[in-house]
């Protein structure tokens, strides 16, 4: 079976490609989850991430906004002691913030999704690449994207990140042409 290069042979990855990387999430608790994940990324590998996942998970309550919301000092401190997480100051907090954000957006447009699908016309990009280096690490509708959440307040956004968040999400579709996961790799598997 062929699938996009970067998952390697490192089992977490192989199912992260496989199973989530480029679906279409609409959930609101799913898509605050990416933009606290991608955020904590900056600056490290997404394999670092996706070890510590588990531990995010419990450690912000199951990426419930409106919990995270209401953390004070001492739940920032608790995550600042939690080894199992990204212990960086600024990436707690922005986290904490940004869920506070995420309440804002959705109480103006109905959901977080449906604040965020609108950045590429509610419906996925695919894009039909053939290696790895064609992949861009930004778009017009991620810089769009990053520019109106920093507007909004919420940290840990820039243009890079957001499009990392579009391929998590499956806003974007950067599973290479031979990818088993691609819609063209797919149909031609099928015949």
């Amino acid at each position: 079976m062929m699938r996009c290069g970067w998952a390697g042979d490192d089992p977490l990855m192989i199912s992260y490609h496989d199973e989530e990387w480029g679906v279409p999430v609409r959930d609101d608790r799913k898509l605050f989850e990416f933009l606290v994940l991608e955020g904590a990324q900056a600056g490290l590998s997404w394999r670092t991430v996706l070890r510590k996942r588990e531990t995010y998970q419990i450690a912000f309550h199951g990426f419930d906004p409106e919990r995270v919301a209401r953390y004070g000092d001492k739940d920032v401190a608790r995550l600042l002691s939690d080894p199992g997480i990204i212990r960086n100051r600024a990436k707690v907090a922005s986290a904490v913030g940004n869920a506070r954000l995420v309440i804002a957006v959705r109480a103006e447009f109905g959901s977080f999704g449906a604040y965020l699908w609108r950045f590429v016309g509610n419906r996925p990009t695919v894009n039909r690449f053939r290696t790895l280096s064609e992949l861009p690490s930004t778009s017009p509708e991620s810089v769009a994207m990053s520019r109106d959440l920093v507007k909004r307040g919420f940290r840990f956004v820039g243009p890079t990140i957001c499009y990392a968040f579009m391929q998590a999400v499956g806003m974007v579709n950067d599973h290479l042409v031979h990818c088993f996961r691609h819609p063209v790799g797919a149909k031609k598997r099928r015949r």
